[in-house]
């Protein structure tokens, strides 16, 4: 550890040491209180904001259930694999109860879970991480097995899969491959607190909402769903149209998954799939202190009107859980249901965002 004085220090009365060392002291408390607070206010949920919803109701028993459910064997390599969103069940019961059980289950799962992403690839990764760490997050890792689990966290964000990573899937992919990276990546973040590796990704983020000042690396597929296929984006702009008809808010390198533009729209579902990713995404960057849901002039919720006037496509299956953010965060009255299904990266907003 770097010495606080030199040697010529040592010449320094016991006062002006007593001064130092106080000093020191000060700021160490200062900077204990500040990690405390920052690590208190939770990724995705705080305990205080836990504390208030209600331990009965629809919501309520659907996510106990799943919660006293067998945890499964996590497995990262799986994308289609619902252990994730289950640990995140137990773990939203414990902070809600502090009932010990469900917090050993959880420690268990995310301890088990290192090392089983080997043999999948990004968008499995992207999809089943976040749960894992907005979980371990709520129940507070005991310290050794903390230190293993943000040890292994730092190596997933380069981590080669498949020839990608995380980080250049986030970067390079503006679907729900990149949407589901890039939750996960935030989340990294986030638990890390590496506030360089923040920034980054939330600079993508914005890009794929429409900034490209901000961000335009993106490698695109079929333009024919772009505003502007000389400029193309993740989410269409506030106004635009397409031989007459709206295209703003349209998610174009998901929607042309169901071919050129044609119109009526399709239904086309891998365009939930991408709004997954980019509502964890959104949530938790907003917590963190972005803007988020200001950007690219409300793009997400631009996104759900398209899908709900132009498309006459509400959520649906394991996509439930999504109006409940954009209902909480804009303040709409999209559709609901309760219980929700979960998604593949997470779940129960019924319950943790449903409006008063």
């Amino acid at each position: 550890m770097k010495t606080l004085y030199s040697k010529r220090s040592v010449y320094f009365n016991f006062p002006s040491i007593l001064i130092v060392a106080s000093l020191v002291l000060s700021l160490s408390v200062i900077g204990s209180f500040a990690q405390t607070d920052k690590s208190t206010k939770g990724l995705w949920i705080s305990p205080e904001e836990l504390a208030t919803l209600p331990t009965s109701g629809v919501a309520w028993n659907s996510l106990k259930l799943e919660a006293n459910l067998p945890t499964g064997t996590p497995n990262l390599s799986d994308q289609d694999d619902p252990v994730n969103v289950r640990v995140l069940a137990k773990a939203l019961v414990f902070a809600r109860l502090n009932d010990e059980r469900y917090r050993s289950e959880v420690i268990n799962a995310c301890i088990a879970a290192i090392g089983t992403e080997k043999a999948g690839r990004t968008l499995s990764l992207g999809r089943e991480l976040a749960a894992y760490i907005i979980s371990a997050d709520l129940v507070r890792l005991p310290t050794d097995k903390d230190r293993r689990f943000r040890e292994w966290l730092r190596q997933t964000l380069s981590e080669s899969l498949d020839g990608k990573t995380l980080q250049s899937t986030h970067e390079d992919r503006p679907n729900n491959w990149g949407t589901h990276a890039g939750a996960s990546r935030v989340a990294i973040a986030l638990y890390l607190n590496d506030a360089a590796e923040l920034e980054r990704a939330a600079q993508v983020f914005k890009g794929w909402l429409g900034n490209r000042s901000s961000y335009a690396g993106f490698s695109y597929g079929n333009l024919s769903w772009q505003a502007d296929p000389s400029q193309p984006v993740g989410i269409n702009p506030a106004g635009a149209t397409k031989f007459g008809f709206s295209i703003d808010g349209v998610i174009p390198d998901d929607q042309r998954r169901a071919g050129d533009f044609t119109w009526p729209p399709p239904k086309e579902n891998y365009v939930y799939g991408a709004l997954e990713g980019a509502l964890v995404q959104a949530t938790l960057l907003s917590r963190a202190g972005y803007d988020v849901w200001n950007w690219g002039d409300q793009a997400l919720l631009r996104a759900f009107k398209w899908l709900h006037n132009e498309a006459n496509f509400p959520a649906e299956g394991d996509d439930t859980w999504e109006p409940f953010i954009i209902n909480y965060y804009y303040h709409t009255n999209f559709p609901t249901i309760s219980p929700t299904t979960p998604g593949k990266n997470i779940g129960w907003t019924d319950w943790t965002h449903a409006k008063n």
